[in-house]
């Protein structure tokens, strides 16, 4: 027998309950974001309703919201806290305030909400992930974080894109192999400013793909917080649900990246594959 022939590692049965208890929060849309998109059913009748640049600009908002996302939260995220539990109680309260404050405005209010909760969004994603033992300094980590927002579990509602979770990373993985060589090449610093910019570099049309995955949700976000007033309670309950949604996909998220570090992506993949939800 040749030694050297690579040795097939079997994934352990506490590993195989992680990866099925993953798969189950990632392609099961939970109870509150399922009555979310029960009724957003007519709101994205009318959000068709609305003109084209009120559509773009929630498209571009997003984006933008994104892009500061991310250059904020690379900025201050301190270093030597690997592993560490995340804090998603706090976070949730932060993000709660945010929609309150957002939806008293109505559709005033909204984009500096939208800014405001996707930060703290992208933060509690950060510190998920460094729960999980990554290096959030790391471009691939902060890259892999960015994709949380395109993870939206799978819903008969979801029948223009493909939403299953190996099939969002396949679809993002070009976009993400481009983005993480062109900020190899540029440097973190030159980074930020492009971030602040827009523009059509890997990141800017990495950010745009995740974003197109993430406007339908934020849409049925902007038509619920639209009337003042009666959009606080709405914004509150809305960016608790939604950062409650995030946290999981996050959780879920960086627990198979890190058994893949364990075992390599094909074996979890496959494990992943094989395992029925019911």
């Amino acid at each position: 027998m040749n030694s050297n022939l690579p040795q097939i590692q079997t994934i352990t049965p506490e590993d195989e309950l992680l990866v099925k208890k993953s798969k189950h929060d990632l392609d099961q849309v939970s109870f509150l974001m399922k009555a979310f998109n029960t009724i957003g059913t007519p709101i994205d009748a009318g959000m068709l309703l609305l003109p084209e640049k009120y559509q773009n600009k929630i498209h571009l908002g997003i984006q933008k919201a994104l892009q500061i996302a991310v250059k904020a939260n690379l900025t201050t995220m301190k270093k030597g806290k690997a592993q560490i539990k995340s804090s998603n109680g706090i976070y949730k309260i932060v993000t709660g305030f945010s929609g309150a404050a957002g939806g008293f405005f109505g559709a005033a209010g909204f984009t500096a909400d939208l800014v405001l909760s996707t930060k703290f969004m992208m933060r509690s994603i950060m510190d998920i992930a460094r729960s999980q033992g990554e290096d959030v300094h790391n471009i691939e980590t902060q890259l892999a974080c960015l994709q949380v927002f395109a993870l939206g579990g799978t819903s008969i509602d979801d029948d223009e894109i493909d939403t299953s979770y190996y099939a969002t990373r396949a679809a993002l993985q070009t976009a993400m192999n481009q983005a993480g060589t062109y900020i190899a090449e540029n440097g973190t610093v030159k980074i930020l400013d492009v971030l602040a910019s827009q523009t059509s570099t890997p990141i800017a049309r990495l950010i745009n793909q995740v974003a197109a995955r993430n406007s339908l949700q934020v849409s049925e976000k902007f038509a619920a917080q639209a009337i003042p007033v009666i959009g606080a309670a709405a914004g509150a309950s809305i960016n608790v649900i939604f950062i409650s949604h995030f946290q999981k996909m996050a959780t879920a998220h960086f627990t198979l990246r890190r058994l893949e570090r364990k075992y390599g992506r094909e074996v979890i993949q496959q494990t992943y594959n094989q395992i029925f939800i019911s």
